[in-house]
């Protein structure tokens, strides 16, 4: 239940990071559209987001712990963005998904996506710690 509800939250804040961020867009896996498929698609990202993010990024993080540390966790916006790229590449090569414009695009659509899943996370905090 706190896998979903996690997914669903990451879903969605990546729904809100499309609408505020120009340069990130999600294309339906459904060419025929609908809102049954979109919300599918962005269920889908979130999962490759957060195996990306939990594989990669926790291998990233561990190696450039000296960086971390030099610049006070602001390099984390960097690798937050192009792990957002790397999701892009992977869901384009599947004929659908998330689409980032370039690495500035990247860097601001991982930082409102943080900001949205962590006041999300707040928010329902009581329903995911049950």
């Amino acid at each position: 239940m706190r896998f979903l509800l996690k997914l669903i939250i990451n879903a969605f804040a990546l729904w809100l990071t499309t609408l505020l961020v120009s340069g990130v867009t999600v294309k339906s896996y459904d060419p025929s559209g609908g809102e049954f498929p979109l919300l599918l698609t962005y269920l889908l990202v979130a999962l490759i987001f957060g195996v990306v993010n939990g594989i990669v990024g926790t291998v990233i993080r561990v190696v450039a712990f000296p960086l971390y540390v030099l610049t006070l966790g602001l390099i984390s916006l960097i690798v937050n963005g192009l792990l957002l790229l790397l999701v892009s590449w992977i869901s384009d090569g599947m004929g659908f998904g998330l689409h980032v414009d370039g690495f500035w695009d990247g860097v601001w659509a991982a930082l409102i996506l943080a900001i949205i899943s962590w006041l999300l996370g707040m928010i329902f905090r009581p329903a995911i710690r049950r």
